[in-house]
């Protein structure tokens, strides 16, 4: 499946770590290749149709992502710093999930 990175989901990525960089670019690899199999560790489904990406490491990234049409759409990132997943870092994945859907 194909992946589309929104630019600010791109800038987020390249403002991490080099290391992370690494990892998180690794991971969505791993994305593309196996689509909606990718299970855990790397991908939990959060709500009804947004999915995270869970990079693990110095920094624990989390990047929201859904299937859309006929590819992947990378909504938002975060560095996770504590057990719960901000509510404010999941309603602006799900605001940009309704802009995609008419």
């Amino acid at each position: 499946m194909r992946i589309h990175i929104d630019s600010e989901v791109e800038k987020f990525i390249y403002s991490l770590e080099k290391q992370t960089i690494a990892k998180t670019l690794r991971t969505i690899d791993l994305l593309e290749k196996f689509g909606n199999k990718l299970a855990m560790p790397h991908s939990k489904k959060v709500t009804g149709n947004i999915f995270e990406l869970r990079i693990r490491g110095q920094q624990e990234v989390r990047i929201f992502y859904c299937f859309h049409k006929d590819q992947i759409r990378l909504l938002s990132g975060f560095v996770k710093k504590s057990q719960k997943t901000p509510a404010k870092e999941l309603l602006k994945a799900g605001n940009k999930y309704k802009n995609l859907t008419p």
